[in-house]
């Protein structure tokens, strides 16, 4: 399973890189990278990581569409980054709560994972952050900030350890990653002068 996840990494950092970037390649790596960790996940227990990676999978096929889809020019789904509707933050919240609730009922009671709230904390928030990168959200990188963390530290305890630097790596650039976005952000709405 080493080299396995050896693999992962490496398709995680080009995805991170991509994503840091906010290029549109990510979601062809988005869509290779859960295949590998469906596998990895599964033989470690992690089944709502593994579940997660199955969402991952069809979520890259969708954010390749949204993201490479013509946009109106000036509608609010332009394909540029820009904030979090407030109208979306007590929905995305009381989803976040319902996902974790059933996917933590289903690990305790059908599934013998060593970590069945973690697991559902970390992938609950993990399919909110992902949504909101779709549509270019910057505040999705803050969520993968707190899902970054806790898993790295999860990932560790299982020993896995590619795994669990390549998620330290992901929390670091998310830091970076929103700062950078924000910069990004700030410039495509800057007026053209001459």
């Amino acid at each position: 399973m080493q080299t396995l996840e050896i693999i992962g990494a490496v398709i995680g950092l080009i995805y991170l890189y991509l994503e840091y970037k906010a290029n549109r390649w990510l979601w062809l790596f988005g869509v290779i990278m859960p295949v590998v960790y469906i596998v990895i996940f599964y033989q470690s227990k992690f089944y709502a990581d593994m579940g997660i990676n199955i969402y991952y999978f069809f979520a890259s096929i969708w954010g390749w569409m949204v993201w490479t889809k013509k946009k109106k020019k000036n509608s609010a789904k332009n394909g540029k980054i820009s904030h979090t509707p407030t109208r979306f933050i007590v929905p995305l919240t009381l989803a976040g709560i319902a996902i974790f609730a059933l996917i933590a009922f289903i690990l305790v009671n059908y599934t013998d994972s060593p970590v069945p709230y973690g697991d559902a904390f970390t992938t609950a928030l993990s399919i909110i952050a992902m949504w909101m990168l779709a549509f270019k959200y910057i505040e999705q990188w803050g969520l993968w900030f707190v899902v970054n963390s806790i898993s790295c530290g999860l990932y560790f305890w299982k020993d896995l350890h590619y795994t669990s630097g390549l998620f330290a790596i992901y929390a670091v650039i998310s830091i970076f990653g929103y700062f950078k976005w924000k910069r990004m952000m700030k410039d495509e709405f800057r007026p053209f002068t001459v």
